[in-house]
């Protein structure tokens, strides 16, 4: 399905200040909060894409990014939008306190939830990008306490009712006409208290672990190339599934090798004598030492293509080119025998060479009078 755009969805053109966005998204919010439409789908799907626009445009990042490449630049930088009305509860209860005053959450979230997903940036010598890599990787995360089993409750003990809302996970408040249930804060819209705290945990339910993940990197990735392992995210609560794991692909600096789509640059020097006659040099290719051939008379800045010895196309048909840049050297110091054949070559050709004057030629033309 095709996304709408950000600002048309708030309704205020694309150079809107900070003010205008949150005033913008904060007249829709009342006017759609699923709690003031009860049972209205398509009020409550327009509410999800406010406050999906009202969460870009408010960031600078997000919305530098979104501004540049749109919703497929906000994908590749793991942005995921939200999943749902809880996922926007939250995640923007700090901007619903601060528009309202007071959070607009009005759901509890007691049942199983997903796992946040993780990021991983991978950096990779030339050629491990170019053929592809299989590499360990050590990834923090966070986890189920297995000694409370995630309940972040010591054994044998239970938890209480909270006195703040009675269990209910809900406290009513009104504001002017506008009246809505938020999740108490008390014991943040759980209902109960945990007054016996699991000691390794110290009742969160959760620890932060390391786990080796095995990744295949296949070949032809580029900077900025990202990759999902599914499952290998944080651990779900209360018996959520997993988040996923992206990794994203920095390449280092070749000291030979450049890249340019999936070509492989190469500068190489010759002489101006090879140059003018041609000659047979070897270089460096990924696959190894490979003989050019330099036709004769090749110009200073030419490309000549070695057609299949590039980096191999990510989908699996084929590889790029290596593209060689000659770079031709012209001798600075000549001895006496070479500028007499440079200028002898010079008079065949017929051109009379100047010699440049030398400052002793200056000092004795000026002597002379001819200065």
């Amino acid at each position: 399905m095709v996304k709408k755009d950000y600002y048309e969805i708030l309704g205020v053109p694309r150079d809107a200040d900070l003010a205008a966005i949150k005033k913008a998204y904060r007249d829709i919010a009342i006017k759609y909060h699923p709690d003031r439409n009860p049972g209205d789908a398509k009020a409550e799907e327009f509410f999800k894409e406010a406050s999906e626009a009202y969460q870009v445009l408010s960031d600078s990042d997000k919305r530098r990014t979104y501004d540049r490449f749109g919703h497929e630049g906000l994908r590749g930088a793991g942005y995921q939008g939200f999943s749902g009305f809880e996922d926007i509860f939250s995640s923007m209860g700090s901007i619903f306190e601060e528009i309202f005053g007071f959070s607009m959450g009005g759901r509890r979230r007691n049942g199983p939830a997903r796992g946040s997903d993780l990021r991983y940036d991978l950096e990779l010598k030339f050629e491990e990008a170019a053929f592809g890599v299989e590499k360990r990787i050590e990834v923090p995360r966070y986890a189920n306490c297995l000694e409370c089993h995630g309940t972040g409750i010591a054994k044998g003990k239970q938890p209480v009712v909270c006195p703040a809302c009675q269990g209910s996970g809900q406290i009513r408040r009104t504001q002017g006409f506008f009246s809505i249930s938020t999740p108490c804060g008390t014991c943040g819209g759980a209902g109960r208290i945990i007054k016996d705290p699991c000691l390794k945990c110290k009742g969160e339910g959760r620890i932060i672990e390391k786990i080796h993940v095995q990744v295949r990197i296949p070949p032809g990735v580029e900077t900025g190339s990202r990759l999902r392992v599914p499952g290998k995210g944080e651990e779900g609560e209360k018996g959520g599934p997993p988040g996923d794991l992206y990794v994203f692909v920095q390449i280092l600096l070749h000291e030979i090798f450049s890249r340019e789509g999936n070509d492989v640059i190469i500068g190489i020097n010759i002489s101006i004598i090879e140059a003018t006659l041609g000659t047979e040099v070897e270089i460096p290719t990924l696959d190894g030492m490979h003989k050019l051939t330099i036709p004769h008379g090749t110009q200073h800045g030419k490309i000549i293509k070695i057609k299949g010895k590039g980096i191999p196309h990510i989908r699996g048909y084929g590889r790029g080119d290596q593209l060689v840049e000659v770079k031709v050297r012209v001798p600075t110091n000549l001895t006496k025998r070479q500028e007499e054949l440079l200028r002898e070559f010079a008079s065949i050709e017929g051109k009379k060479i100047k010699k440049p004057e030398t400052i002793l030629d200056k000092i004795k033309n000026f002597a002379a009078g001819d200065g």
